[in-house]
């Protein structure tokens, strides 16, 4: 698993001391500062394996701990999570037992992911893991190997992803689990992605597919679903995306999960230029959704559709609303964020200023590996000032009609009644 400790001499935890440090928002401040204080609570369980700190202290530290979370800090989900640990590390200390700590940790890590708060994630799951050494569970340990390697994607850290997913597949093999294998699958297909490498991307989203049908298997069948999706709309197979990720839509159960298919799709049709559907379904998702990287992305993709529609006043409203979010976002959100900001000054006549955008997108790319994004890039900039050549390297030739009885017109239709 990626190794989110210090340098040699520096703090652990020190992910969330620097939100403590953010001196412009004392609610988050708090709070950064009280998982502090959790997680060396939870350190204490590993030193207990061994020569074990004395009870006296434990007791006292977890007190003090509990204090500062209730009177120190106000009352909001990650609280309760906070004082969920502080109870939990006090029942795993009491029985010499650190994995019975697992489900709250797993749980505040997904709380961190979901606000697109990705080292601290990843701090908390090295935690949980150093605490407990042996002693966890298989489901568990399973559980925070797929875990870490879907947030080191998210934060482009794919070689800590590839590590993680590949120790998932081992784990599960041995322990005969056959679903968390097909989901370190298709969590290496999605590294594949990431890395531009789209055909080997497409080939291992259509051999878990074809083995989530066989083993009935559903949820993993809209996972699928969903990844061979976006694989095939960066291929610029655009039409058969929409169907791919209407139909992940259709089998997910999960709101999140359908939010984030439907973020996809209006993404899809946006580069199909059917720009009202593709609006339609993206104010849905930053209406609805809960999960912060799914609410940027779509944000982030509605200011690309009013600067296609030529929308002046609304491009600048959605890219005012990014800009307050630009330290948050992943840096594949990045990216797409000075792409498309790029390409919409571009499209207003700003060809100065479009051009350095494109030049910070370029920069983050190289930075994290995201080879796609560079290609991508590299095609925007060669038709920059041509706006013909700028709407072909953006979008798909659409060739088929949005009219009822096509896919594109059927799925055009479903969206003009949501009311999920």
């Amino acid at each position: 698993m990626s190794d989110s400790s210090p340098k040699p001499g520096g703090l652990l935890h020190s992910v969330f001391l620097e939100r403590a440090a953010e001196l412009d928002s004392p609610p988050q401040s708090r709070l950064g500062q009280a998982a502090f204080l959790v997680l060396r609570l939870v350190d204490l369980l590993a030193g207990e394996r061994d020569t074990g700190p004395q009870e006296q202290l434990f007791r006292y530290q977890a007190a003090a701990t509990e204090r500062y979370c209730r009177e120190e800090v106000e009352p909001a989900v990650e609280t309760d999570h906070l004082l969920a640990l502080v109870r939990g590390a006090g029942d795993a200390f009491r029985r010499r037992r650190a994995g019975l700590l697992a489900p709250a940790m797993l749980g505040y890590a997904t709380f961190l992911e979901d606000a697109a708060r990705y080292e601290e994630a990843l701090d908390v799951l090295q935690t949980l893991e150093r605490a407990s050494g042996t002693g966890l569970e298989s489901t568990h340990t399973i559980a925070t190997a797929l875990q870490t390697g879907r947030i080191s994607r998210k934060a482009a850290r794919f070689d800590e992803a590839d590590t993680a997913y590949e120790r998932a597949a081992a784990l599960a093999t041995a322990a005969g689990d056959r679903r968390s294998e097909l989901l370190s699958r298709l969590g290496r297909a999605n590294v594949f992605w990431g890395r531009g490498n789209l055909a080997e991307s497409e080939r291992w989203n259509r051999e878990a597919l074809r083995d989530a049908r066989a083993a009935g298997e559903p949820q993993l069948e809209a996972l699928a679903e969903h990844g061979l999706g976006v694989t095939l709309d960066a291929r610029g197979q655009g039409i058969e995306a929409v169907s791919r990720f209407w139909r992940a839509f259709k089998l997910y159960e999960d709101a999140e999960q359908r939010l984030r298919a439907l973020h996809d799709l209006g993404f899809a049709l946006a580069r199909l230029g059917a720009i009202e559907s593709a609006e339609r379904a993206l104010r849905h998702v930053v209406d609805n959704s809960q999960t912060q990287d799914n609410v940027l992305n779509a944000t982030v993709e509605l200011m690309h559709c009013a600067s296609f529609r030529r929308d002046r006043v609304g491009f600048t409203r959605w890219r005012t609303r990014c800009e307050a979010e630009l330290a948050r976002m992943a840096p594949n959100i990045l990216v797409d964020y000075h792409l498309k900001v790029g390409v919409g000054l571009a499209r207003f006549g700003q060809f100065a200023h479009a051009a350095t955008e494109l030049e910070n997108a370029l920069l983050v790319a190289r930075t994290h590996g995201l080879h796609e994004f560079e290609f991508r890039i590299d095609r925007v900039r060669t038709g920059l000032r041509d706006c013909e050549a700028l709407e072909l390297a953006e979008h798909d030739p659409v060739t088929e009609p949005m009219v009822c009885g096509t896919a594109l017109g059927e799925v055009a239709s479903a969206l003009a009644s949501l009311t999920i």
